[in-house]
């Protein structure tokens, strides 16, 4: 489901990047399989995989078809890489190889924008678009560009993935379903039912 987060998974098929989603992406995982991989939070990606994040707006990436996949991945199988733990043990010591290594050509802070958490949360208050990028300094053209390098999406289709994420978890408290949509932001628990069956795919009950 959308999170706004970025992933580099290791599956049976080999290394690849999921990109941020606009909507359920169904996956199919056969009997034994084990994945792994890292997470990166939303906003917290930068230039880290060499492509803008909107070229990979739902989608799935072979890591070799990335700038400087190659090497990533002789990277990654170089060492012992027959079961899930030492498949995610490389995962973790390579991505964080390239973010503190100056000489890989990474760096932590390249391409982030400091400013992104703060756009993603006061996108998850229920405040307008234009509220937000004037309570933030920037024009809505200035807060659109920034939201798409930082995140992949428009600040719109953002806000709707971070609120809906701050409904589910709400929900999975226990609280009442129309004091979670009222809680998260949603005009109406109609509201919040059409958009969690458009980002999920499913009523929140069938989530829950």
């Amino acid at each position: 489901m959308p999170d706004a987060c970025v992933d580099l998974i290791w599956g049976d098929k080999g290394p690849f990047v999921a990109g941020p989603d606009t909507g359920p992406m169904p996956t199919s995982i056969r009997a034994g399989e084990t994945m792994v991989g890292v997470r990166f939070k939303p906003g917290a990606v930068g230039a880290f995989f060499g492509v803008p994040l909107a070229d990979l707006l739902d989608r799935r990436v072979p890591l070799a078809d990335l700038p400087g996949g190659h090497a990533f991945l002789r990277e990654l199988i170089d060492g012992p890489a027959s079961t899930a733990g030492e498949r995610l043990h490389a995962v973790r010591a390579a991505v964080r190889r390239r973010l503190l290594v100056p000489h890989l050509g990474y760096d932590a802070d390249q391409g982030l924008d400091p400013v992104a958490p703060a756009i993603a949360t006061a996108l998850s208050q229920g405040r307008t678009v234009s509220e937000v990028a004037w309570s933030l300094g920037f024009s809505e053209r200035q807060l659109q560009r920034r939201s798409v390098s930082a995140f992949g999406y428009a600040p719109k289709t953002l806000q709707r993935i971070v609120r809906f994420q701050h409904a589910l978890r709400l929900a999975r408290t226990g609280l009442p379903l129309a004091q979670v949509a009222a809680t998260a932001g949603y005009t109406d628990q109609a509201h919040m039912a059409n958009d969690v069956r458009r980002l999920s795919g499913g009523p929140m009950s069938h989530l829950l």
